[in-house]
């Protein structure tokens, strides 16, 4: 089949077949126009010599007394053979031939009507005696001017033919020289496609282009192609889906599809090779960007994008588990020790003050879970806060929930006030846990008008004012990667919580940071209504 011939072959085959139709084409045209030409030029030179044969005064003079001695035909011949014309025929006004390259027919009238009566020129294509020629007729004038008869000069068909077949020669060499250099041309342009297209058919590079389609926008990461240009070459369905991209964004610069951020300049201008996290108004994705060589030439890049959303939040709920757990087990210890402090006073017969001991370890923790459960109304926020209180506390840090903290009402949707003010103690605790004493976090929450007010101090080192604007971009942070949990999405996580729930945060440089934020909230009474 033809698709399955090579490239070259193909190539090959077409050059020849354009060239062939072309040139055929072309040697037509030529030979007819050429043709055309020599019978315009050859009835103009029998025009010119039968003009010439006629300004001579002896054939009107010889003509005028009917030839005796045959002079015309003498003359006629001598112009014949000087000037290669075929036939010289000079002819009275009744026809009558007095000269003619076949004697015989001298004296024997023309077939033909005597045209150049009228007293000019002709010229055109006539079949005389002695075949087909071009011929040219002029009137021939006596001394006085009258016309006394007619020159009738032909060049046969034969010269015209031989002319154009000598041209026509020429016409065949230089078509096989056109087919020689196509031939060559097409082979080297079959190179040079085989050294781009590596080698690879025509039937290779369309099955490449399916597959290549097929596992781009069928795998579950998002794929960026990008130039040395910064332009986007290609992009599949689900990069579009994480980055916003809705338009096609194919042969558009990066600049133009992203808005400014930390996701377009990790597109455009990011470490090699490295994961990157990133977080988005939607999704937290881990972004690496790889170069891509071609005949070890940069030719662009290759971004990943990856959704850690879910998984980001599972990991940070394990942390938060696994930090729970740890505080049991100091619990755990502790009760060990108080136990066997209870089993050494019984020992000792101290019964009164074993009951005493046991009444305040088994009435301090309590009363204080008891205290936030009753000022805290959302069940879900008052466990957070006793968690972190034991998790602060094995972290040396004393979290204290101020006396005037209130919330007196459940909310449909208290997960963003768990997610920003977990991760804002979290952040407090670290920063006075690395701190000198007193190691102590402040918590004050109330609501007004359904708007959460979130107050979290710590003793730690603070915030400088130059990293103020810093803190809240996502992927900054002074600390280093612990448990397998990224930093620097916190306090990016908090931000776009709060400005999207149209809140407000408001951060006071240290010593000691501060943190306030105002977080609007629906509230469940109000979610039943709906």
């Amino acid at each position: 089949m033809w698709r399955a011939r090579p490239l070259a072959t193909q190539i090959l085959l077409w050059v020849l077949a354009i060239l062939l139709v072309t040139i055929a084409a072309g040697a037509a045209l030529y030979a007819t126009l050429t043709g055309d030409t020599l019978d315009d030029q050859y009835k103009q030179r029998a025009l010119d010599i039968a003009a010439t044969v006629a300004q001579l005064p002896e054939i009107p003079d010889a003509l005028a007394h009917n030839d005796p001695g045959r002079r015309i035909q003498a003359l006629a011949e001598q112009v014949r053979k000087n000037t290669s014309a075929s036939y010289v025929v000079v002819t009275d006004r009744d026809g009558v031939r007095y000269s003619h390259p076949t004697p015989s027919l001298i004296g024997q009238r023309i077939e033909e009507p005597v045209v150049a009566l009228d007293g000019n020129g002709h010229v055109g294509v006539d079949n005389g005696s002695l075949g087909r020629s071009a011929n040219g007729r002029v009137p021939l004038c006596a001394a006085d001017g009258t016309i006394v008869g007619q020159v009738s000069v032909g060049i046969l068909e034969e010269q015209v033919t031989t002319r154009l077949h000598a041209q026509i020669g020429e016409i065949v060499l230089y078509s096989l020289l056109a087919l020689a250099i196509g031939v060559v041309a097409s082979w080297l342009l079959a190179r040079a496609l085989k050294r781009v297209t590596f080698g690879l058919e025509l039937a290779e590079i369309a099955t490449l282009l399916q597959e290549r389609e097929a596992m781009l926008h069928g795998i579950r990461e998002g794929v960026v192609g990008i130039d040395d240009r910064g332009c986007v070459s290609v992009i599949n369905d689900e990069a579009r889906r994480l980055t916003g991209i809705r338009s096609a964004g194919a042969g558009r610069p990066v600049a133009d599809l992203l808005p400014p951020g930390r996701l377009r300049n990790l597109l455009v201008d990011g470490p090699l090779g490295r994961d990157e996290v990133v977080l988005t108004d939607e999704f937290l994705l881990v972004v690496n960007r790889m170069p891509v060589l071609l005949a070890g030439r940069p030719a662009g890049h290759v971004v990943t994008l990856r959704d850690r959303t879910e998984l980001e939040g599972l990991m940070r709920e394990l942390h938060a588990l696994t930090g729970l757990t740890n505080a049991l087990r100091a619990q755990e210890h502790e009760f060990t020790n108080r136990l066997h402090v209870l089993s050494g006073l019984l020992g000792l017969g101290e019964a009164d003050e074993a009951a005493r001991y046991l009444a305040e370890v088994a009435g301090g923790a309590a009363a204080q879970a008891g205290d936030i459960q009753v000022r805290i109304a959302p069940a879900e926020l008052a466990a957070l806060l006793v968690a972190k209180v034991t998790t602060a506390a094995e972290s040396g840090v004393r979290l204290v929930i101020d006396p005037e903290s209130e919330l007196d009402r459940g909310y449909a949707e208290a997960e963003p006030l768990l997610t920003v003010l977990g991760n804002l103690i979290d952040n407090a605790v670290d920063a006075a846990a690395g701190g000198s004493q007193p190691r102590e976090v402040t918590v004050r929450i109330s609501d007004i008008d359904d708007v959460a007010h979130l107050v979290v101090t710590d003793t730690g080192p603070g915030i400088s004012r130059t990293e103020l604007a810093k803190i809240f971009l996502d992927g900054y942070s002074t600390k280093s990667t612990r448990d397998g949990i990224r930093r620097g999405l916190g306090l990016a996580l908090v931000r776009r919580l709060v400005v999207r729930a149209g809140g407000s945060i408001e951060v006071a440089p240290g010593p000691g940071a501060r943190f306030d934020i105002t977080l609007p909230l629906r509230t469940a009474e109000l979610e039943v209504t709906r």
